[in-house]
This record gives structure tokens, sequence and C-alpha cells, in this order.
């Protein structure tokens, strides 16, 4: 509602009334599959996580891969293990504090969270590192499958 007395304002066309005056750039659909998220990532994340997905491939070939949180991630009797890529660094999900403590000396010298394992893109995840990840995660959803 305008004040009495006070002119209207108008935006100039291509504009907002955001604090920068730029419209925001249109958001890009969620990807829909694994090969769809790892293309719209720049080079060296891309060439990062093709690496940790051929890894994970190699090492779970019975689990199947999918988006889930707008993510590429891989189903083993219920979530295995994911990966992603942010703007400083690429991350690794194993899902499972219980893992990482396990691998805890393996991984000193990257920052980890529960759950989470962070590295940079030009400094991957050892292949012998990933595979024992994806086996512990292997047992523990197996084990939880039997009850």
């Amino acid at each position: 509602m305008r004040a009495k007395g006070r002119p209207v304002r108008k935006m100039p066309a291509g504009r907002s009334r955001r604090k920068t005056g730029l419209v925001p750039a249109k958001r890009r659909a969620p990807p829909r599959t694994v090969d769809g998220y790892l293309a719209a990532l720049p080079s060296e994340s891309r060439a990062a996580l093709k690496k940790l997905r051929r890894m994970i491939q190699d090492a779970a070939p019975q689990a199947t891969e999918g988006i889930s949180y707008q993510i590429p991630t891989f189903y083993y009797r219920g979530a295995l293990v994911a990966f992603a890529a942010f703007k400083d660094h690429c991350s690794f999900f194993p899902m499972s504090k219980a893992v990482i403590s396990a691998h805890r000396q393996q991984l000193k010298g990257y920052r980890t969270a529960p759950g989470t394992i962070r590295f940079p893109a030009d400094r991957p995840l050892p292949a012998a590192l990933v595979k024992k990840i994806i086996k512990s995660r292997i047992e523990e959803n197996e084990a939880r499958a039997r009850g």
C-alpha cells in the first residue's frame, strides 16, 4: 500500500527489490542420475568423484546407485555410502559414525565429522581405504538386515 503523497517507485525491468537489486538466477533442476550430477560439476571435482565412484563400484559391485537428497548414493540392503562436491571440498559419506571411528588412524589427514569424510578434490581418498570403509558398511547393513 502506498503512503499518502509518496510517489510509487517503479523498478527497472529485470530488477527485483532485493538488496542486490538483481533478479536471482534460475535454479537448475535437481539431478536425476549420478551421471547428471557429475556432469554439472567443475572439472576438478568431477574427476575426483568419478574416481571415487569407480572405487565404490569395484568394492561393492552388488550395490545400486541413485540420487537421494540430491547427491549420488549407493544402496545395498539400505543406504550404503554417498558422495558430493562442495565449493571448497568433496565429501564421502559412509553414513556411519562407528565406521569412521574404526578407521580414524587412516583418516588422520582428512577432516571428519560423524558420518562424513571431507577431502580436497586434488587429494582424493586412497582406494584401499575406500574399499575397507565400504566392506565395513556392507557388514553393518547385512547385520542389520539379519536382525
